[in-house]
């Protein structure tokens, strides 16, 4: 996620900027950029890579004057890390510089109609197309300039607007994305983390969704969205800069499980439009489609759950074969693979070794290619034919929880979009599976919002050495990465099994120091899992179940119960997964484990 921050004040602004932006690095970011005003021009400095170069390059900051100034950390989303698509931004004529944080949806729209009005683009940022209507807006009065500008913006966006008419001032706008005025004696803030702050002032002011504000060194005038002066109240940040920079959270890990409705959120809402599903990155269209014969779904880790969960979703929507494949496995195993294979390939990082040889492999041999990665401009986005961004933002912590949950909105949606283009979905079914996709962000907060008690569970097994996690269908997809997560970060001994295969081996370990972990959401097998759980107790197993709020039924059969919100079969995943990451993160907390930092484990693996 990019990381914003603006000052205007009595000191030079550059050495101002970089440090906010310094402090800002740990949410990731691939290039940086600053803009100081001074003497009524506006100079910008940008470098693609770490935030080191731009420090070298301006000499700490020392080698561009002035005291009014913008920078930005950009995550890429629309065009590759390049010094080019870096921000600021800047105007044709100069006069503008802007910094933004989301995604304007409408852009390509915006951009034709600016092109033909004689506006010239030199990136391939979404961001640009702000810049230039600011300038074609402007007759003087910046405030009315950005009101224009921002009635004509679909999407997400935290913006940070300078103009060399308007010496020392700085306009914030904020819009479903993260932005924070920093208040200050002679001086004023603004940063989309208060982490960025809190090295000059404790003192903040919360903006709502559709306010902006007028920064001078003296004074900030906050707006609403017609334009009226309103009052907000002052607000003092307790925290040290160590848990500002995670949000308040203990851990990046936990802050990161806790984002998850808002990184679906930013998943869904642009692919979605007028209760149709669009995705821009896929380049096959239903001829092509039809005349696929199998699809095979190929990624490491997580990544590889997620798409163990994509198989069945596909499978059940699309009726063509599906099967997920290890690409460590997949690289060596000879594939029987053609051009008639859709080849769907998952990696968050873009980078991770072994998907790159299985991609490359399975291209040699003819099959049509579709990435699905959180990294722009990564290797396995620039090998695939097609590909579609998760737009998750940076993980931190080793162990991935918004990188699968996006990993896996994507591919419902791709299965639904699939199916749509090759008939097998009637249009009640279309509309009823689009409308529960739309509704995963607020059912994944549900899902935290109904388990406040799993840390108290958590404490109550967290001297386990081995658990047993059972599932069928969706629900043993699903186990398989909550095992992986306990394990990671917890470091116990955790295996996951399908229900239905106990008894052909797994029963003999059961005894009465076993815990198992039952996830019991899968509505139409739900009772031969009941049946699977009955067999663990009779055994001595204490039973931990996962099951959906309407099944109460499940109290009789287990020892604790995670409840999950009522969501649609097939969609039913993301929410599932939430409470047992969280009970993973506990379990790892109560053992004192570095939960961010797990063993000998890296976030990228970038060799075999």
């Amino acid at each position: 996620m990019c990381g914003i921050v603006g000052f205007t004040g009595p000191q030079q602004a550059a050495p101002v900027l970089l440090e906010g932006l310094k402090r800002l690095e740990y949410r990731g970011y691939d290039s940086a950029g600053i803009a100081v005003e001074s003497g009524g021009k506006i100079r910008t400095e940008k470098c693609s890579g770490y935030l080191e170069n731009l420090v070298k390059m301006t000499d700490g900051g020392k080698a561009i004057p002035g005291n009014c100034g913008i920078g930005h950390t950009r995550w890429a989303t629309h065009g590759a890390p390049t010094v080019t698509n870096a921000h600021p931004h800047i105007s044709n004529d100069g006069h503008f510089a802007v910094v933004h944080n989301g995604i304007i949806e409408n852009y390509a729209q915006l951009r034709e109609e600016l092109t033909a009005k004689g506006f010239i683009f030199y990136s391939e940022t979404d961001t640009e197309v702000v810049v230039h209507l600011l300038d074609m807006y402007y007759t003087g009065d910046l405030k009315r300039a950005v009101m224009k500008t921002v009635a004509r913006l679909e999407g997400s966006y935290a913006l940070g607007v300078l103009c060399d008419e308007k010496p020392g001032e700085l306009i914030a706008v904020k819009n479903a994305s993260p932005l924070i005025l920093g208040v200050g004696a002679g001086e004023n803030f603004f940063a989309s983390d208060v982490t960025a702050l809190i090295g000059h002032t404790r003192t903040v002011i919360y903006l709502e969704d559709g306010e902006f504000a007028s920064l001078t060194p003296d004074k900030i005038t906050v707006y609403d969205p017609a334009g009226r002066e309103i009052s907000k109240p002052l607000s003092q940040v307790m925290w040290n800069t160590e848990a500002a920079e995670k949000g308040g959270y203990e851990h990046f890990m936990l802050k990161e499980i806790m984002e998850q409705p808002r990184a679906l959120k930013a998943t869904i809402e642009p692919r979605v439009k007028n209760g149709e599903i669009v995705l821009e990155g896929f380049q096959f269209g239903s001829d092509q489609l039809k005349e696929i014969n199998q699809i095979v779904i190929t990624a490491c880790g997580s990544a590889y759950h997620a798409g163990y969960v994509g198989r069945y979703i596909m499978e059940e929507l699309c009726r063509i074969p599906t099967r997920a494949e290890l690409a460590s496995e997949l690289r060596y195993s000879k594939p029987i693979i053609d051009e008639r294979t859709l080849l769907i390939v998952i990696s968050q990082s873009g980078e991770t070794a072994d998907t790159i040889a299985a991609l490359k492999e399975c291209k040699s041999l003819g099959a049509r290619t579709l990435a699905i990665v959180n990294v722009v401009g990564s290797t396995v986005a620039k090998l695939a034919d097609s590909v579609l961004y998760t737009w998750a933002g940076p993980e931190i912590a080793v162990a991935t929880t918004k990188g699968y949950t996006t990993q896996i909105a994507v591919l419902e949606l791709l299965a639904v979009y699939i199916a749509r283009q090759l008939g097998r979905l009637e249009d009640k079914r279309y509309k009823q599976l689009v409308r529960g996709i739309c509704a995963l962000p607020e059912r994944c907060q549900r899902a935290i919002d109904l388990n406040r008690r799993v840390e108290k569970l958590a404490g109550k097994h967290y001297k386990k050495t081995s658990l047993f996690y059972i599932g069928r269908n969706l629900d043993y997809a699903v186990a398989m990465e909550a095992s992986l997560k306990l394990k990671e970060i917890s470091y116990a001994h955790s295996e996951a099994y399908a229900a239905g295969e106990l008894k052909h081996g797994t029963i003999a370990l059961i005894d009465e120091n076993q815990l198992v972990v039952a996830l019991a959401c899968y509505n139409a097998l739900f009772d031969k899992l009941v049946s699977n759980v009955k067999e663990v107790k009779a055994r001595g197993a204490q039973v931990l179940a996962l099951a959906r709020e309407s099944q109460r039924r499940i109290f009789a059969e287990a020892d604790q119960v995670l409840l999950v919100p009522e969501t649609d079969e097939l969609l039913m995943p993301i929410p599932e997964i939430v409470p047992l990451q969280l009970f993973a993160y506990y379990v790892a907390k109560a053992k004192g484990c570095d939960i961010d930092k797990p063993k000998n484990l890296a976030k990228s693996v970038t060799v075999e």
